[in-house]
């Protein structure tokens, strides 16, 4: 078992892993022939990730990678044999009617919180593993080759992976970008070019989240080669850490006696708190001495929503249900921050940089809020949270708690 005493790392229940990745489609393709699939099973604190790169491009190799990554988190889920996996998986992939052959690689990662990790990998660039800016070599690596298929060669790996550890996996279009079109890439960006980018990335900002980390490589895999993208791509990254926590106050107490203690829960520094709705804003001028501070040329760029407020030292302040209600919208349809309002995208964004999400609401309805006048799908604010909630769980894998006052 991994070293995980407090004096190491902290205790595994402290832990977070984080486990993202970015994608761009070939140019002139509708979809994406590679596909990338996570699953959290929290009964027994594992994580698994599973990254396909189908055979060509466009729909049919969307189909073949789809495919591998929906057989492969299950058979990892159940424990099924590496071998029997792939010959499951290998019988099982459509025929291509210009190849003559089923055919998908992959990328596995399976890892239990204490525990070492597993990676399997048939196909794809070798993953990488980073602690810090130093690569880490497996504990054990072997291969093991089906007698059905013998051309396809699995390579298995057990990683010691610890807090603060990266793990980085691509499709080829990452490795080959640049391949026969820049004269100074003769064989492409390859596994050592991304390497060196991704110790770069590193070292320059330590704290760089597996969100932030994969949309880099995979977009400087886009930039390497002029002319749009020449290969699907894609980036898995797996960071384990010590969780990122954000707090999100909404509505006023209960009983007016609580909001000393309310207040309080806004104490976790200015990049991790936001209160949303003006009564919320108010009690925390009062009870912490501070001001909202609003600039009114913001108030042109707002696009649509009331502009934010800054609270020194505290956090942000936005207005409450119309805003919380487009956060809502953007999570459910998984649109991307920058396309919302700056108040709705402030939020989002802070969401996306953490890992756990604590909403702190009052339970003393607002009686604006039964206004017959307001739209009908205009929720009450609890209601939205636990929808907000929800969507955060659902589609980003994030923590969420919900504490009422």
């Amino acid at each position: 078992m991994a070293d995980l005493t407090p004096n190491a790392q902290g205790s595994a229940a402290d832990l977070f892993i984080e486990m993202e990745a970015a994608q761009f489609t070939k140019t002139g393709q509708g979809a994406c022939g590679d596909d990338v699939r996570f699953l959290t099973v929290e009964k027994e604190n594992r994580h698994l990730v599973a990254l396909s790169d189908g055979l060509g491009s466009g729909v049919k190799a969307n189909v073949l990678a789809t495919m591998t990554t929906a057989m492969a988190i299950e058979f990892l889920k159940s424990n099924i044999p590496t071998l029997e996996a792939v010959e499951i998986i290998m019988d099982s992939l459509p025929i291509c009617e210009v190849r003559k052959i089923g055919y998908a690689t992959f990328s596995l990662f399976d890892f239990r919180l204490g525990g070492k990790a597993r990676i399997s990998e048939m196909g794809n660039p070798g993953y990488i593993h980073l602690r810090g800016v130093e690569e880490v070599p497996p504990l054990k690596d072997w291969q093991v080759v089906s007698e059905h298929w013998p051309d396809r060669e699995v390579r298995e790996c057990e990683v010691d992976f610890r807090a603060g550890d990266r793990i980085i996996m691509c499709s080829d279009g990452v490795t080959q970008s640049g391949l026969g079109v820049r004269k100074d890439m003769k064989f492409g960006w390859r596994r050592s070019g991304v390497l060196a980018f991704a110790r770069e990335r590193i070292e320059r900002e330590p704290d760089i989240s597996a969100r932030d980390l994969s949309l880099a490589i995979a977009r400087q895999a886009l930039n390497i080669t002029p002319g749009g993208c020449k290969d699907d791509i894609s980036c898995a990254v797996v960071y384990l850490r010590h969780p990122r926590v954000m707090r999100v106050l909404t509505g006023p107490p209960y009983y007016k006696e609580n909001d000393a203690e309310y207040a309080r829960q806004a104490l976790l520094g200015p990049d991790h708190i936001v209160a949303c709705g003006g009564t919320t804003a108010n009690i925390l001028e009062r009870e912490l001495g501070v001001k909202v501070k609003v600039r009114l040329a913001d108030m042109k760029t707002a696009g649509g929503l009331p502009p934010i407020g800054t609270m020194e030292g505290v956090g942000i302040a936005t207005e409450g249900i119309l805003t919380l209600g487009r956060v809502l919208s953007a999570l459910e349809q998984m649109r991307p921050p920058e396309k919302e309002p700056t108040a709705a995208r402030a939020i989002l964004e802070r969401m996306m940089r953490h890992d756990r999400i604590e909403f702190i609401i009052g339970t003393k309805v607002n009686e604006s809020h039964q206004d017959p006048n307001i739209p009908q799908d205009l929720e009450l604010r609890r209601s939205v949270v636990k929808r907000i909630a929800a969507a955060l769980e659902k589609n980003y894998r994030k923590k969420v708690t919900l504490n009422y006052y």
